[in-house]
């Protein structure tokens, strides 16, 4: 293919690259500005008690608020490994394997953990042989891949949900599936879709959240 056919971004000079750039930035603001207004709204959804469900880890049986490790939100992502299959979905390792360093979510009150359908046997080796290095647990014989739509008929999906606890209750309070999950790829951008959000002071967040100064620890 010669230079000509290359297929390329309009060439033109600085001052009018300036200018369009300018005009891309004044959208990107809107944007920004937009997506602050929808995790305002996120952390004002209400939210709706469940069952206390039994999941199994690498020490045995445990109910869903010990997945808490004490905190008091929990991001959840569904991991796609039904009990069935040899190893897990390549997709979703690849995910867990991308991602950045998530330990910050404990100084934010919340914990994040994965969980599938497989048994907690095949989930050991998958995560050993694959180096996913979150806490990973099974649902197996529960239902609570089916109550969170990530399990029926067809087989198995992906996503994230989102929990809170108060005392020993626990509550759903937000789910996402598909492409409302491919821009979790930080720790901030998960605590946008928690109830109490960055727990910063420039977040639009009802009275009483907890918060701190944007730029502070």
């Amino acid at each position: 293919m010669t230079p000509e056919h290359i297929p390329h971004p309009p060439i033109t000079d600085r001052q009018t690259w300036t200018e369009a750039r300018q005009a891309l930035l004044a959208t990107e603001k809107a944007l920004t500005r937009e997506w602050d207004r929808v995790n305002a709204l996120r952390r004002r959804l209400p939210m709706v008690s469940v069952e206390n469900y039994q999941f199994e880890g690498p020490d045995g049986a445990l109910r869903l608020r010990d997945v808490f490790a004490g905190q008091r939100q929990l991001i959840i992502y569904h991991f796609m490994f039904g009990p069935d299959w040899d190893a897990g979905c390549p997709v979703c390792t690849h995910y867990m394997n991308e991602l950045c360093d998530l330990s910050n979510l404990a100084t934010r009150d919340t914990t994040f953990a994965i969980v599938a359908r497989a048994p907690i046997t095949k989930i050991m080796a998958h995560k050993a042989a694959t180096g996913i290095r979150f806490p990973f647990y099974s649902s197996y014989g529960s239902q609570f891949n089916y109550d969170f739509n990530v399990s029926d008929e067809r087989g198995e999906g992906q996503g994230v949900s989102v929990f809170f606890r108060i005392d020993d209750q626990v509550y759903h309070t937000y789910s996402a599936y598909q492409r409302g999950v491919e821009g979790l790829t930080s720790w901030d951008a998960f605590l946008d879709i928690t109830p109490y959000g960055r727990q910063q002071d420039f977040e639009d967040s009802p009275p009483g959240w907890p918060q701190r100064p944007t730029y502070g620890a």
